[in-house]
């Protein structure tokens, strides 16, 4: 059973920090301000707005804001900034068990789906979730305030419509995931997951068509998808279509799984759009594929 780190509580610190892409300082200054309306307290990383490239500072510097907001015991949750690349290449510095003796909610997605991957190898579950540029831009949406709730505790249930590439079916595990790319390319590393008796959740944007295909297969060959018991497909935004390979993802994924019988939800409102809602990794769900709706629902 993963530890669910403490709900927010009105006065409590929220950290950001960069630990991936460089971020632009205006999303960050105006995700701070939403924050504290929401009434919590905001501290920037000392390397928050740095910029090696396109990484947001050094591999040391990253590193360095991530211990600082992971053992300041004046922090009660994480938020990162923007996704981007650049986590894995200080992966393997953050295994230290000093990282996780007082959890705290970790907030983001995309690169960031790196650390949600530490966290669950911890036991310890996470928010996959926006980040600055959709709290600065959209402060009111559907989405914040979802994540609103979610930093509080009421954890929210979903209920979306059905979709063709569906298949029915009703589980209850634990939910694990994030970006596909991250993901396959944690793969046959020290920070893989265990996914038995897991409901997996999958997002991504900009990969080629054939570059989906293979990232599944992978899945395929690894024994991933004889272990779960469900599928949530998200979105996978601008994918560049391709006359040679002349498939949706979501056919792509349908095909990929068709010889399973797990239950599978694409179209799920969580990736790298506005309607990104926020979801406790490592927590049990139970996910319901009926013919007309989809509910996904936390269990804790």
């Amino acid at each position: 059973m993963n530890t669910i780190p403490p709900f927010l509580k009105k006065g409590d610190t929220i950290a950001i920090i960069s630990p991936s892409g460089v971020v632009d300082a205006s999303f960050v200054y105006a995700a701070q301000e939403v924050l504290e309306k929401w009434g919590y307290k905001v501290v920037l990383g000392k390397h928050c707005l740095a910029q090696d490239g396109r990484f947001a500072g050094t591999d040391s510097q990253r590193l360095s804001d991530l211990y600082w907001a992971f053992t300041n015991v004046d922090i009660n949750a994480v938020l990162c900034s923007r996704g981007g690349y650049g986590l894995i290449r200080i992966l393997s510095k953050l295994q230290e068990t000093e990282l996780f003796n007082q959890p705290k909610l970790l907030v983001g997605y995309s690169d960031i789906t790196v650390l949600h991957n530490l966290l669950a190898k911890n036991s310890i579950s996470s928010v996959h979730a926006p980040m600055a540029k959709h709290i600065a831009e959209n402060p009111d949406d559907e989405t914040s305030t979802f994540l609103c709730n979610t930093l509080a505790g009421v954890l929210p249930s979903f209920s979306i419509p059905s979709h063709a590439c569906n298949r029915n079916g009703n589980v209850k595990g634990k939910l694990l995931g994030g970006n596909l790319s991250v993901l396959y390319s944690l793969r046959g590393t020290p920070f893989d997951l265990d996914y038995t008796d897991s409901i997996l959740v999958i997002e991504d944007i900009g990969e080629r068509l054939y570059h989906l295909d293979r990232m599944l297969t992978n899945f395929k060959l690894g024994g991933v998808f004889d272990k779960i018991k469900g599928l949530v497909v998200g979105q996978f935004s601008d994918m560049p279509s391709d006359e040679l390979f002349p498939y949706s993802p979501y056919e792509i994924i349908q095909r990929a799984v068709a010889e399973y019988d797990f239950p599978v939800c694409c179209d799920f409102p969580i990736g790298h759009v506005q309607g990104n809602y926020p979801v406790l990794l490592g927590a049990e769900y139970e996910l319901s594929i009926q013919p007309t709706n989809t509910y996904l629902r936390p269990l804790c």
